[in-house]
């Protein structure tokens, strides 16, 4: 279904989430993955998606110099963006309880971009969508965050889990962007890639 071209590269994916992994796998995608540590820090002056396009870029300069010619390397980063403030990953146990607290009651945007780095240039997308949480109570929370321990999800909870279950009252635009990957960009890039 994708593009006859890609046979003629190889996909690297930077990532260590075992979602993105597996939508990659799911999407019929031959990748490698190739791991850097990078500090995930931004600018404060940023907002919204110029904070994951950022990050996503960021992630593919670890990178420079070090892919071969007929290589795509593809980095990502997840904000959940809720009243003017972007929430990554949770540092602690009362760190992700303040969040879901904030989030409990109210309607947030995920926003994830994706970014397709060759050695001649870097394609940069973005997505958002709205997800808006029933009231959660303290015990809905503690329990979520002793049993799921989402310190690894941005916002600190995963769609996919028990709270998404429980909690999520509506979702606007694409579910997989709330889990980490907008697969439809990923298909609609590779499908329409040119050499």
């Amino acid at each position: 279904m994708l593009s006859p071209k890609l046979t003629q590269y190889k996909i690297v994916l930077a990532s260590g989430s075992p979602r993105r992994q597996q939508f990659f796998k799911d999407l019929g995608l031959d990748f490698e993955i190739r791991l850097r540590e990078i500090e995930e820090v931004y600018p404060d002056h940023l907002k919204a998606d110029q904070i994951t396009d950022y990050l996503a870029e960021l992630k593919g300069k670890a990178f420079e110099n070090d892919l071969a010619n007929n290589e795509i390397l593809i980095t990502s980063d997840t904000i959940v963006w809720h009243k003017d403030k972007a929430l990554g990953k949770p540092k602690d146990t009362e760190d992700a309880f303040e969040m879901l607290r904030n989030l409990s009651n109210s309607t947030h945007q995920v926003i994830t971009s994706v970014s397709f780095k060759t050695n001649e240039n870097v394609t940069t997308l973005h997505d958002y969508t709205e997800v808006t949480f029933a009231k959660l109570t303290d015990e809905m929370i503690r329990y979520y965050i002793t049993n799921f321990k989402p310190f690894d999800k941005a916002g600190s909870y995963g769609i996919q889990d028990w709270i998404g279950l429980v909690g999520v009252t509506s979702v606007v635009g694409s579910y997989t962007n709330v889990m980490g990957l907008p697969t439809h960009l990923v298909y609609d890039f590779f499908k329409n890639f040119k050499l």
